[in-house]
C-alpha cells in the first residue's frame, strides 16, 4: 500500500500559515493610508489648519493697517446731540411780588448789578442780595434756581430775553440773576410776556459736546484788590 505524501501545511501536528493567509490577515500599511475615512480627516484637518492660518496673516494685516492708520475704528464719543438739561414743564407766569430775587454782576461795568436790581424793584420783585461774581458762562445771563424756584425763575426770564436757566441744589424758591457779558436791558415792562411756557436753555442750541455743569457761584463776592470796593 503507497504512502500518503506528507502534508505540507502540518508540521509536527500544527497548522502552518502561508504566506498568503498572513497578508490576508494583516492590511498593508499603504493600503491603510489610503482608506477612506483616513483620507477624509487628513483633507478636514489640512482645511482646519489652512483657515486657522489664514486667519491668524488677516489678523496681522489688520492690526498693521490700524497702526498706520488706513483702517480708522470707531471711539467712543461724547455725544453730540446730548439730553436736554431743561426743564420741559410748562409754567404759569407768577406775580413778581411773590419771588425772592438775588442779582449779581459778573461783567467789568461798575453798577450793572444795583441798576437792574433797582428795576426789577420797580417791577416788584422782592429784591434780596445785590453783588459781584464770577462765571464762564457767556451770554446775556443765568438765572438760577433750584426745583422749588423753577416757575420764578420763568417769570424772570420772560424780564429777561436771552437768559440762560440754570438749575442748581437749593430747596428754597429764590432765584439768582447773573448778569454775563452781552447783557443789554430788560425787556419794557409792558411788553413782558406773561402767557404760559417753559424756561429757556439757549446753551444747548449752542454746544457741540454735553456740557453737565456750567460753574455758577453767586453767593461767592471776590474781593476787590483796591481799597474802594467796584459798585456792584
Amino acid at each position: 500500500m503507497a504512502k500518503k505524501p506528507a502534508d505540507s501545511t502540518v508540521l509536527h501536528g500544527h497548522r502552518v500559515i502561508s504566506g498568503s493567509e498572513l497578508r490576508a490577515n494583516f492590511v498593508d500599511e499603504d493600503a491603510t493610508e489610503e482608506h477612506p475615512a483616513r483620507l477624509r480627516r487628513r483633507i478636514l484637518h489640512g482645511v482646519v489648519l489652512v483657515v486657522l492660518v489664514g486667519l491668524i496673516v488677516a489678523a496681522i494685516v489688520v492690526a498693521l493697517a490700524i497702526m498706520n492708520g488706513q483702517i480708522k475704528v470707531p471711539t467712543s464719543e461724547r455725544s453730540k446731540a446730548p439730553v436736554s438739561l431743561c426743564p420741559t414743564a410748562v409754567y404759569d407766569y407768577t406775580p413778581p411780588e411773590k419771588i425772592n430775587l438775588n442779582v449779581y454782576n459778573s461783567t467789568s461795568k461798575p453798577g450793572l448789578a444795583r441798576s437792574v436790581a433797582n428795576e426789577f424793584a420797580a417791577r416788584k420783585f422782592i429784591v434780596g442780595a445785590v453783588g459781584n461774581t464770577t462765571t464762564s458762562y457767556r451770554g446775556v445771563a443765568l438765572v438760577v434756581s433750584g426745583a422749588a424756584g423753577q416757575s420764578a425763575a420763568f417769570s424772570v426770564q420772560r424780564n429777561l430775553p436771552g437768559s440762560d436757566y440754570v438749575q442748581d441744589s437749593r430747596t428754597d424758591p429764590s432765584v439768582d440773576v447773573i448778569l454775563t457779558g452781552d447783557f443789554k436791558e430788560l425787556v419794557k415792562p409792558e411788553l413782558v410776556d406773561q402767557t404760559p411756557g417753559q424756561l429757556s436753555c439757549p446753551r444747548e442750541d449752542r454746544r457741540i459736546v454735553d456740557e453737565s455743569t456750567i460753574p455758577v457761584n453767586p453767593e461767592a463776592t471776590p474781593a476787590a484788590p483796591a481799597a474802594t470796593p467796584p459798585a456792584p
